[in-house]
């Protein structure tokens, strides 16, 4: 996963999500537990343009795993760890192993959604998000996505930083 976002951050915020149904937003930068999580909730604004379209004038399915990376590299910096930092300063990437999606319906050009992202577990060397893109109470798809901690040198497993880990109560 190359969680490189294109271009800035939409007021990207976080706010308990409780399955489907939309939730109000919280203080940007302030994660709260969702209901029946452990793990905080992020969520990322993300308004559909019309590049994200297809011929039908629909989101074109790749275009949710470009919103969902998008949402994960801001949760990420909204814990206080940038990408580019953490591959310098620990000599870590982090990239997708797995993604197991299910699209429900489709968004279209002008929509306004929000793409969460949670952690659900982790590994040494993995974590595992949940995500879902919604638009309103609608679940429009919803992700459940592996992530490797790879040594930026060998691209073999690496254990995950340890303040980064602390940060996500990960045990070392």
């Amino acid at each position: 996963m190359s969680m490189s976002a294109a271009g800035p951050p939409q007021g990207a915020n976080c706010a308990p999500s409780g399955g489907s149904a939309a939730a109000p937003a919280a203080s940007v930068g302030a994660p709260q537990a969702a209901e029946g999580r452990s793990s905080p909730v992020f969520r990322l604004p993300v308004r559909v343009y019309y590049e994200d379209t297809d011929a039908a004038g629909v989101v074109y399915y790749a275009n949710y795993l470009r919103f969902m990376e998008r949402a994960r590299t801001e949760w990420l910096s909204s814990l206080g760890f940038e990408l580019a930092a953490l591959e310098r300063e620990h000599g870590v990437v982090f990239a997708v192993h797995h993604v197991d999606i299910r699209y429900h319906r489709p968004a279209r050009l002008g929509d306004r959604l929000d793409v969460s992202a949670a952690m659900a577990g982790h590994g040494r060397a993995r974590l595992f998000a949940l995500q879902e893109v919604t638009r309103g109470t609608d679940v429009l798809v919803d992700a459940r996505v592996t992530l490797a901690c790879l040594d930026r040198v060998s691209w073999r497993p690496a254990r995950i930083p340890a303040p980064l880990a602390a940060r996500m109560e990960i045990p070392a």
